[in-house]
Parts: structure tokens; sequence; C-alpha cells
């Protein structure tokens, strides 16, 4: 079975124009989103996502980012989007600026679950048409109903 992106981003999770000024400030604000859209400490968030990009920088290139961590109380992986309003630099492995960031969240167990999904946003945001459109609309609907197209219809 495919995992859908609907199954772990809910739609209050997206946000089509974030005005962040640098790496860690878009950090704090995808923190404060999944607070608010899941109900989880936005330090704790935070914090976790912040120890996991000292191991390594999360920004695939591009301009995409997919900052990811671990949580204690989570019982599914989840997911926050956000395009921002000017790209940031995110020390990415292109160097390049970064615009679009998918921040996953999976719960401190979670083996398998969190990679695949890890890997079906990977997958998703390597996808130049799927970024153009990204990168086309700052209406978090809209974003958030690119983002969920089934995986069949986004392979057509």
């Amino acid at each position: 079975m495919v995992l859908e992106l609907s199954d772990l981003l809910s739609p209050e999770a997206v946000q089509g124009n974030l005005r962040s000024a640098s790496k860690k400030r878009v950090l704090l604000d995808l923190a404060a989103l999944a607070a608010e859209a899941y109900g989880l400490a936005e330090a704790d968030v935070f914090s976790a996502v912040q120890d996991r990009e000292h191991l390594g920088p999360t920004g695939m290139g591009r301009g995409i980012a997919i900052p990811h961590a671990r949580l204690d109380g989570l019982s599914r992986v989840v997911g926050c989007f956000a395009r921002l309003a000017r790209p940031v630099d995110y020390e990415s492995v292109d160097g390049q600026p970064v615009d679009l960031v998918f921040l996953l969240l999976a719960p401190r167990d979670s083996g398998a679950e969190h990679l695949k999904a890890l890997a079906r946003v990977s997958r998703l945001l390597r996808d130049p048409t799927v970024c153009e459109k990204l990168r086309s609309t700052e209406d978090p609907q809209a974003l958030y109903a690119i983002l969920t197209e089934p995986a069949a219809s986004q392979a057509a």
C-alpha cells in the first residue's frame, strides 16, 4: 500500500507565505505550526528538529528541505509544509537557498514508518512539476491539494 501524504499532513499544517528570514526562524515557525496543528509542545518540536539538524543539514538541494525528527508523545507520523515568501540560506547540499520546507515528525519508536514517510515526501519533492506547482501559489488550500494528490495520479 502506498503511503499518501493526506495520511500525515493536515490542512491546518500548511502555510503558503511563511516570512522567515533564517533557517532557525523557519524551524521555529514550523515548530509553532506543528504545535498548533497537532497539539504538540512547540519547544519540544523545535529542540528535536534542531538536534537532528546538528547531525547534518536536511536541505536536499534545488530549494527543498525536509527537516525531520522523532518525538515522544506522538502516536503517528505527522507533517507540516511551508512555502517561504523568500528563500533562506539552509546549508543545503547544493548551497542553494530553500523555499519549500516539509517538516516530518515521527513517534520516537517508529522505524519503517518514519523512513517510508521520509521516502514518500522526498520522492514527491524531487518531481520538478510538483515543485513548480508549489512555487506558483501561496494559497494553503491549493498547496495542500498539490501535496496530497494521490501518488498514482502524480506518476501519470
